[in-house]
C-alpha cells in the first residue's frame, strides 16, 4: 500500500509541476512528497499545517490555519492544493483561493468529495479543481 501512495504523490507532483509555478500545499502534515517533487522541479513551494511541519528542502513552511488564514502569506501563488484533506476544509480553501486569485486543486481520500467535486482532472489519479483563476 505504501508504494501505491507514493505513485499517487508522484503523479500529483508531475501534474502540478507541468502546470504551475508558485504553489502552496494546505495541511501538509508529515506527507511531504508532493511538495518535495514540486520543489525539485523548480517551482516555488510553500506549505502550511496547523502543527509544526518537518523541514523540506526548498519548501517554505509555516503553521497556519485554513479556517483563519494569514492572507498576505498566500499572495503570488497560482495554485493552492491539498492531498487528502478533511472535506470540511474544502469550503475554507475555496474562499482562500478566490481571495488570492489562484486555482484550487484537491486530491480526495476515496470518494470523499465536496459538493459536485468541481472540475475533474485525470492525471493518472483524479484531482478536483474547485477554483480556476
Amino acid at each position: 500500500m505504501a508504494c501505491e501512495y507514493k505513485r499517487i504523490e508522484s503523479l500529483i507532483g508531475a501534474y502540478l509541476s507541468k502546470n504551475y509555478r508558485d504553489v502552496i500545499e494546505i495541511g501538509i502534515g508529515r506527507n511531504t512528497d508532493v511538495a518535495a517533487a514540486c520543489a525539485r522541479a523548480g517551482l516555488r513551494v510553500r506549505a502550511t499545517d496547523i502543527r509544526q511541519i518537518p523541514p523540506v528542502e526548498s519548501v517554505e513552511g509555516r503553521v497556519d490555519d485554513v479556517f483563519d488564514p494569514d492572507f498576505p502569506w498566500y499572495r503570488g501563488a497560482d495554485l493552492i492544493y491539498a492531498v487528502r484533506p478533511g472535506v470540511e476544509m474544502v469550503p475554507s480553501m475555496i474562499d482562500l483561493a478566490r481571495a488570492v486569485g489562484c486555482d484550487l486543486i484537491v486530491y480526495h481520500l476515496g470518494n470523499e468529495i465536496y459538493l459536485d467535486g468541481g472540475e475533474a482532472i485525470d492525471c493518472g489519479v483524479v484531482l478536483h479543481r474547485y477554483v480556476r483563476a
